[in-house]
């Protein structure tokens, strides 16, 4: 049984396109992933989802209503997470808490097995004020309150940014927690490590779905040998293969030069000899296998040229 379904959905804001001839559905408890950069459609599509925004064309159904005609019903279903931290600040954590339960006439103690081993970590900060929480505590609170109601469906849209590494490990356990209660969980993310973790992914890009598989599949189809290139003098690096006449893709990720090459075959040495001509003596070169991030970068690259 499906918990989301989108066919053709399209939806424009005067002349920007934000998204285009959509279409994707989600299994009932399952994760799933939605990857892109700022400007891809993200949090619009989101807002079409928690009846916020009705679509220009197109169908959607969340938890098997229709979101034109039933978004009545379907909100008090909903647990949504902005991206923008939006609780009441000048409240402390336990009155936060108190008043959304109280918004889906329930009670804290009624759904607090749900909630309990993310609000353990909150209590002793239960009389602080919410705007004086640390990032990541806001983060968890958020949660919370997106969670006080028992909801079947929950949206969480990039609820990591801008909080630290451990905060963002602890965030996606607390996500896997709740995944074994059954709980149907649609999160947004620019982060790809996040991704990964998810049942399946959708990458988009300027309004439109350019794949969805899961994160391993995905990660498989990348269509070419991928090499890891680095050296000292990273700058004059990425300029030496983009000059290079077989070079396909030249995409730097974190220490090293992720390189593609027009051929499908070709000796390591060539392009070794070619870089230290232009003094980049020492370049190691390795073959690696590609991430989420490649097919992605791969994605937009053909799209471009498409275009």
């Amino acid at each position: 049984m499906y918990s989301v379904q989108l066919h053709n959905v399209s939806k424009s804001f005067g002349s920007t396109l934000a998204l285009k001839e959509s279409s994707f559905s989600v299994n009932e408890g399952e994760l799933f992933g939605f990857v892109g950069p700022d400007g891809a459609g993200k949090t619009t599509l989101f807002r079409i989802l928690t009846t916020l925004l009705l679509p220009d064309s197109g169908d959607v159904s969340v938890l098997g209503l229709d979101v034109n005609k039933d978004y009545q019903k379907i909100r008090p279903m909903l647990g949504y997470m902005p991206g923008k931290f939006s609780l009441y600040q000048d409240l402390t954590v336990q009155e936060n808490l108190e008043f959304f339960a109280s918004v889906f006439n329930t009670t804290i103690k009624e759904n607090y097995s749900l909630v309990e081993p993310i609000y353990k970590q909150l209590v002793e900060f239960k009389d602080r004020f919410a705007g004086n929480l640390s990032g990541g505590m806001k983060q968890k609170l958020a949660l919370c309150c997106a969670l006080i109601h028992k909801p079947k469906l929950l949206l969480l849209d990039e609820p990591t940014t801008g909080v630290d590494a451990v905060s963002r490990k602890e965030f996606w356990q607390m996500l896997g927690i709740l995944k074994k209660e059954g709980i149907t969980i649609i999160v947004s993310t620019p982060y790809m490590d996040e991704a990964e973790q998810c049942d399946q992914v959708a990458l988009i890009d300027k309004g439109e779905i350019l794949k969805i598989d899961t994160p391993d599949s995905i990660a498989k189809s990348f269509s070419k040998p991928l090499y890891g290139i680095s050296h000292a003098q990273k700058y004059k690096l990425i300029q030496s293969l983009r000059a290079y006449q077989y070079a396909d893709s030249v995409h730097p990720f974190g220490k090293s030069i992720h390189y593609t090459d027009q051929r499908n075959s070709f000796e390591i040495e060539e392009l070794q000899s070619y870089l230290n001509t232009h003094g980049l003596e020492g370049a190691a070169i390795e073959t690696i296998t590609p991430g989420v991030e490649d097919v992605f970068m791969e994605l937009m690259h053909k799209e471009k040229i498409d275009v």
